[in-house]
């Protein structure tokens, strides 16, 4: 019986694993104590299938047609602003192929747009949450899946909007940046990106600790009332380029070029005619390292030249599949830092794919990579990968319940398993070093 890392504790969520299952094991010690009064919430799993968001790219959120900067005083426990509405009726669907019209229904206002102030969507039913999140993790979760919607704005060069949430009345509003920049607002992204979810948690898992909290909820701006990711918006970020969406500008030729000289590791300051960026050499291993796993190929492999893309990727969509004989040349995208932190990346837009068959994989995204982070290669071998997974995404119960509960969260545990025994291998394989990452 795997537990937490923690110590154990009365109500702490216990797992029942098997190298070999006919069902689904059991998941124990999720009742509530006795002293609260039980509440049943009722579980609805249309979607029995696993989270399977490749190749697709219509955009499912409404977004306003213009930032809301007025006041909002005037609110309705329960509902979106007034404004929020207001805007509504401006919204407009981009279209969508006549194959998947069926699937999808007019805009209407959710039933239960705002969380119930009775319940959190955060299910924690021990005193410590698991080892891998912070406090500041658990804080930011319960901000972004229970807090009420004061407002909506547009995101500045990003897919989704903004959303401000409750909490920001003791807030400067007129600080510089507005009240998103003292950590109240939330991306809110298609319901396509819900593998965002998965990725931070695995992320903290594996002890990289590069993303951004991130959780799912309902909103009245998605069809079907589908859950959404809300992705912790964060000010510190250095600004992006519109065309590369990174912080700094760096073909793959560049990019190769760093990780020879090895940046920065050891403390030692990198020659001027190296070419090194501030970047950490060991950023790049914690980044292949993920994007690997979720197969994100977006970041090093934009031009999908490292495996074969279907007609629905976005790089055969614009073409780009077609451009690998130069491929030095091409930009890497997404490589963020924070303003105040250039040598640590921040892994944005996490959008990974479950579908990828194993004799398909992107092998493009781990070329240069000679040393992986000792934190996560441990946790990969040593058999409680599925357990660790399985107590974090519990705390989600919006996304849990959205995959299916546990049989659909297994599916996907499954195919991450599977990649990290691929992923041994090659280490093994190439002779890669594991290493402290820790610097």
């Amino acid at each position: 019986m795997g537990t937490n890392d923690t110590s154990a504790l009365p109500n702490v969520v216990y797992i029942t694993l098997r190298s070999k299952r006919s069902k689904p094991a059991n998941i124990r010690g999720t009742v509530k104590p006795k002293r609260r009064k039980k509440q049943t919430v009722p579980l609805h799993h249309e979607n029995k299938d696993p989270l399977v968001v490749a190749g697709q790219e219509k955009s499912l959120i409404q977004k306003p047609l213009h930032g809301t900067n007025n006041s909002m005083n005037k609110r309705r426990t329960g509902a979106v602003p007034e404004k929020a509405r207001d805007h509504q009726e401006k919204f407009k669907e981009k279209e969508t192929p006549k194959k998947d019209k069926r699937h999808w229904r007019p805009l209407v206002r959710g039933a239960n747009v705002q969380p119930s102030a009775l319940e959190s969507n955060i299910r924690m039913y021990s005193e410590s949450p698991p080892s891998w999140l912070s406090k500041d993790d658990i804080l930011s979760m319960r901000l972004l899946a229970d807090s009420k919607i004061e407002d909506i704005q547009e995101a500045p060069s990003q897919y989704g909007v903004l959303l401000v949430l409750e909490g920001v009345a003791t807030v400067n509003r007129s600080a510089k940046g507005g009240v998103c920049s003292q950590g109240h607002c939330g991306l809110m992204k298609r319901p396509l990106d819900m593998s965002e979810v998965f990725a931070f948690h695995l992320d903290r898992i594996l002890g990289l600790n590069r993303t951004l909290p991130t959780v799912s909820r309902k909103s009245e701006f998605v069809q079907d009332d589908q859950p959404c990711p809300i992705i912790l918006w964060d000010s510190s970020l250095a600004q992006t380029d519109n065309e590369t969406h990174s912080s700094l500008k760096l073909t793959w030729g560049a990019y190769k070029q760093q990780l020879k000289q090895k940046c920065w590791q050891n403390g030692k300051v990198p020659k001027t005619e190296w070419g090194c960026t501030d970047i950490h050499h060991y950023e790049w291993s914690k980044m292949a390292l993920l994007d690997f796993l979720l197969q994100i190929y977006h970041r090093l492999d934009k031009n999908c030249c490292g495996f074969k893309p279907r007609k629905e990727d976005s790089c055969v969509q614009k073409g780009l599949n077609l451009n690998c004989d130069d491929q030095d040349s091409v930009d890497l995208t997404h490589i963020i830092q924070r303003k105040d932190d250039p040598r640590h990346l921040v892994f944005i837009d996490n959008k990974g794919y479950f579908d990828r068959s194993e004799d398909n994989l992107d092998f493009k995204i781990l070329q240069g990579i000679n040393e992986f982070p000792e934190s996560a290669v441990s946790v990969l071998k040593s058999q409680r990968l599925r357990e660790k997974i399985l107590q974090s995404l519990f705390l989600d119960r919006i996304f849990w319940e959205s995959q299916g509960g546990r049989q659909g969260i297994d599916k996907l545990i499954d195919v991450i398993e599977q990649r990290a025994k691929i992923l041994l291998t090659y280490i093994n394989a190439h002779g890669a070093k594991v290493l402290p990452m820790n610097e």
